[in-house]
């Protein structure tokens, strides 16, 4: 290679499968739009480092300013350092060219030359719809995104989401719930769990699918990342479903960009004039499809589904055994209302702090209940 063999030593064979590939992500001027120049020119993208200038010029809409930075390139230490971190948290490389990269996405006009992957992509992954929505969700919008995505599960979608509070968290947790698979796209680097409240999260879906990224290793969640990931998000997906959005919220600019590369958007109605609902009501204004339920999704992407879409059940609330104490059944009855804070639930039974503590953790342990950002509780 061109510049990598100047002042350092020769790479290894797993060196010269990856390097050039992280190279392609750090090339001055280059970016995900003209990577996709290059690779639809080139069968291997790699070989670009071997062309001379006036081959680099014959590539259709590579600007000068991209060719100078492929010709000029020589952080090959750098880019050694990152494959360094990439096996030491144990993250996979899926280039452009794997096989498990996923189809839809490579398609997109700005797909990422490799993915960072912690957990598994599987070819099932093509069948996907993102469900997205407002970090401070209502309790309407967190049910809503329950119904919706243990139906997707368990017809065998994989549900794409961005692992953030709120409604992104619930769709991940109820694929994840009835079994089916999941797959969260970062704004941060893979091997950061942001937000923190959904470390646990970001480990149960490495175990039920793949945490994904396009950032360096170790990167933090920046605001400026999200935009921009959220053309992954829509790209991996079929279609893209709004559960809530406030009207400057981050999830128009997922539905906006699933337009964009053509696939379906829907929006779920919300309570008219909530804040979280006018973000919803303007895509609907905008000719995204209105959603009631999974059939108005199944019919649009798969309506080969749709009769085993109608067959599916809404999942009942546990019950507890019959020897169960008074003050657990108090307990229990008030979460079963909805969310609710710890400090209500003493408030409202009139329990000690001590006993309503003990008796919230023992039945969060045998899975009755589910602990919510803010010491809140609902039922599982």
């Amino acid at each position: 290679m061109r510049t990598m063999i100047e002042g350092i030593s020769p790479p290894s064979l797993d060196e010269r499968e990856h390097l050039p590939w992280i190279a392609l992500t750090r090339v001055h001027g280059l970016g995900c739009t003209g990577f996709k120049r290059v690779a639809d020119h080139l069968s291997d993208p790699r070989q670009v480092f071997w062309l001379s200038e006036k081959e680099l010029g014959q590539v259709p809409g590579l600007d000068r300013q991209a060719i100078e930075g492929i010709l000029s390139f020589s952080n090959w230490n750098e880019v050694r350092e990152e494959m360094g971190r990439i096996f030491e948290a144990g993250v996979r490389i899926v280039p452009f060219s794997d096989a498990n990269y996923p189809p839809r996405l490579r398609m997109i006009p700005d797909p990422p030359p490799f993915l960072y992957v912690k957990g598994e992509i599987r070819g099932g992954d093509e069948n996907a719809v993102a469900v997205v929505g407002s970090r401070s969700a209502s309790e309407y919008g967190l049910r809503i995104t329950r119904d919706l995505c243990r139906g997707l599960a368990s017809l065998g979608f994989t549900v794409v989401s961005g692992m953030a509070l709120g409604i992104d968290g619930e769709a991940h947790q109820e694929a994840i719930g009835v079994g089916g698979r999941t797959v969260a796209v970062l704004g941060s680097g893979v091997d950061v769990a942001y937000p923190g409240e959904h470390k646990a999260l970001y480990q149960t879906i490495c175990q039920h699918g793949a945490v994904l990224s396009e950032l360096p290793m170790g990167t933090p969640p920046f605001s400026y990342n999200f935009p921009t990931r959220n053309r992954i998000i829509s790209g991996l997906s079929l279609g893209v479903v709004v559960v809530e959005a406030t009207e400057r919220s981050g999830s128009l600019i997922t539905a906006r960009l699933a337009g964009e590369q053509g696939r379906e958007v829907f929006a779920v109605p919300g309570q008219a004039g909530a804040s979280r609902s006018r973000g919803t009501h303007r895509l609907i204004r905008q000719g995204a499809k209105l959603v009631d339920g999974i059939g108005d999704i199944i019919e649009e992407i798969a309506p080969q589904f749709l009769s085993q879409a109608g067959r599916l059940k809404e999942v009942p609330s546990p019950t507890l055994p019959p020897d169960t104490s008074p003050e657990v059944r108090k307990v229990f009855e008030l979460v079963l209302r909805g969310p609710i804070q710890i400090d209500e639930v003493i408030q409202a039974s009139g329990l000690s702090p001590a006993k309503v503590s003990g008796i919230l953790l023992d039945m969060e342990i045998k899975g009755y209940l589910r602990q919510l950002p803010g010491k809140r509780f609902r039922i599982n």
